[in-house]
């Protein structure tokens, strides 16, 4: 039996799921304007668990979103996934973030390969892109979006909250735009599961985050 806690923190969605041998126990997220996961996160954790009717000793393995997305995001959903991992001495699952959400979307639309974007600032996002088997197409990238992108795998479905600002440019397109799938822990279900059957695990200690890109500190600008 493997039951697994599933915590998603790349984007601004807070999500954590639960699941028993591949299948959806519970889940809690919050999709607000605002990053919540340091306010939130560990309360979501109890709720599941404890509405599941589960104690965390029942837990065998936590799976985490290992990213690209949200430098602040992924790096408290790490620290928290290691410090449940260590304390209750199970494993820990790295699932790509991207690959996550498209699981979301691969049985909705047949004849569509999947585009999932997730917000990298301005114009960029990113991205990868499957076909409707879940097979890549492209790696894993950061794309800063012009007119033509992608152009070469349409039909294509795009998700995640890098969609939005591309609508207007990819106007009269082969593309279809899905508002109503996000990031959520519960895209790491059957691939959390699939891992841990193979031990497809990452080590807890020295595993870090897959962030893309380097971080960028905001400087505060003086108000004369």
């Amino acid at each position: 039996m493997a039951i697994i806690l599933h915590i998603e923190t790349a984007t601004k969605v807070c999500s954590v799921a639960i699941s028993r041998d591949g299948e959806l126990l519970g889940y809690k997220e919050n999709e607000g304007l605002d990053f919540s996961h340091g306010e939130e996160l560990t309360n979501y954790i109890d709720e599941v668990v404890r509405h599941s009717e589960l104690q965390f000793s029942d837990l065998n393995a936590v799976s985490i979103s290992s990213g690209p997305g949200s430098y602040t995001g992924l790096r408290i959903g790490a620290a928290t996934a290691k410090g449940l991992c260590f304390a209750l001495n199970i494993p820990l699952i790295a699932i790509d973030s991207l690959t996550a959400l498209a699981s979301l979307a691969k049985d909705k639309f047949p004849g569509y390969n999947i585009a999932p974007v997730i917000d990298a600032r301005r114009m960029e996002v990113y991205n990868q892109i499957f076909d409707q088997n879940m097979k890549p197409l492209k790696p894993i990238s950061a794309d800063i979006i012009d007119e033509k992108s992608y152009e070469e795998y349409e039909p294509f479905v795009i998700l995640g909250d890098g969609m939005e600002k591309l609508q207007s440019i990819w106007e009269g397109r082969d593309i279809l735009f899905e508002d109503k799938i996000v990031s959520s822990a519960r895209g790491q279900v059957d691939l959390a599961f699939e891992a841990f059957k193979q031990s497809d695990f990452v080590d807890t200690a020295y595993w870090e985050p897959f962030y893309l890109k380097d971080f960028v500190a905001g400087v505060k600008k003086k108000v004369s």
